[in-house]
């Protein structure tokens, strides 16, 4: 990851930290999309997957390649914001895409995931998409269960640095959280009875835990963060929450008194703890 710079809320004037993911080109070189800190970042209050990614260009090859706008939720108020990025120098490739088009023809680099798409030159702003997409299953994972959010944190967890996918369906989003989970040492995540995912939250689950994921656009709310505590309560779990849009104030303010964690996802597949409790299970893991 890149080094972090201050970010502030738009709505809270908090400042938050934010390193920019860093990419692999096609090339092999990493390339990280260049912030904008001198315009404000602004509110993301609707979400669509086809204008949410921004040109970029790999300063080792030149490539110009399109990758998922940087997000930031806020640790303070909750709020999503999308961080501003400086345009290409030229016109080719530049602004944000315009939806999942024609494969690019590149084949993805063995081993990486999240290939960013091209720009076509023929058609100057007319991205194109690459060979790559999110991971499908969500079973599997290894660790032990531990102390419940809430609880004193332990010592941090020794474990490799989270590995990102690329989201862009909503399936994307619950595979992005299920690896996440495992990540954090939750044993055997999985969606139960393996059922289609749908447009509205899904479940997750595994030993000594129920997860939720909101890959709508529209902020969670009290009713969801208060169901999800119920379903973890009745099954003796940890509970947490996972959304693409955020949370609103009042399932904010429920969660804390509840000791849910709450993490906000952004398209690359980053989550990001939003609250005390979700601090905690970072830190001191499953």
């Amino acid at each position: 990851m890149a080094e972090a710079v201050p970010v502030r809320c738009p709505a809270c004037l908090r400042e938050n930290g934010y390193a920019a993911p860093v990419f692999p080109c096609a090339c092999g070189s990493p390339v990280t999309p260049p912030l904008d800190l001198a315009a404000p970042p602004l509110p993301l209050t609707h979400r669509t997957w086809s204008d949410a990614w921004v040109a970029v260009r790999c300063t080792a090859c030149g490539r110009v390649s399109e990758w998922p706008h940087p997000e930031l939720g806020c640790a303070s108020c909750g709020t999503v914001v999308q961080i501003p990025v400086h345009p290409v120098e030229t016109g080719t490739g530049s602004g944000i895409g315009s939806g999942i088009g024609v494969r690019d023809g590149l084949p993805p680099r063995p081993g990486v995931r999240g290939q960013g798409r091209e720009a076509d030159p023929a058609r100057p702003g007319a991205p194109r998409r690459d060979e790559s997409a999110g991971a499908d299953g969500v079973s599997g994972a290894s660790g032990t269960p531990g102390p419940a959010p809430g609880q004193p944190s332990a010592a941090p967890v020794a474990r490799p640095a989270f590995r990102p996918v690329t989201i862009r369906t909503a399936r994307d989003a619950v595979a992005t959280a299920a690896l996440y989970l495992r990540w954090l040492g939750f044993q055997d995540v999985r969606q139960p009875d393996g059922r289609p995912i749908p447009s509205a939250a899904v479940d997750l689950r595994a030993p000594g835990l129920v997860a939720q994921v909101d890959p709508t656009t529209a902020p969670a709310g009290l009713r969801a963060v208060e169901c999800v505590w119920l379903n973890g309560l009745t099954a003796s779990a940890t509970s947490v929450y996972f959304a693409l849009a955020g949370y609103t104030e009042d399932a904010r303010s429920r969660a804390d008194d509840l000791g849910i964690p709450l993490f906000v996802m952004d398209l690359t597949g980053m989550p990001q703890p939003v609250n005390d409790p979700a601090d905690q299970l970072v830190g001191a893991g499953a």
